[in-house]
């Protein structure tokens, strides 16, 4: 059976604040006068490593884990996924 790699994304929807990214750009980025910078978004990436038939298969295995554990919050999160094979 082949084995996928699979990278989960999750961020904050683009109308959702996001204080962590905020806190960066303020007090890291344009302190350091990188004025060019105007906007950062932050997220956390999680990678699997599943066995499965096909890759359609392997990501529904990921996102059916990532809905059963509550690993985000679909009311404010945005969740992009990221397969390929080892």
């Amino acid at each position: 059976m082949p084995s996928f790699k699979v990278s989960v994304v999750i961020e904050n929807k683009p109308e959702i604040n996001d204080p962590e990214g905020e806190t960066i750009l303020h007090d890291l980025i344009l302190k350091g006068n990188n004025s060019s910078v105007k906007k950062i978004r932050s997220g956390k990436m999680l990678k699997f490593e599943v066995d499965a038939k096909n890759k359609k298969i392997a990501e529904k295995t990921v996102m059916d884990l990532c809905n059963e554990f509550r690993i985000y919050n679909p009311l404010v999160s945005r969740v992009t996924i990221e397969t390929s094979e080892p």
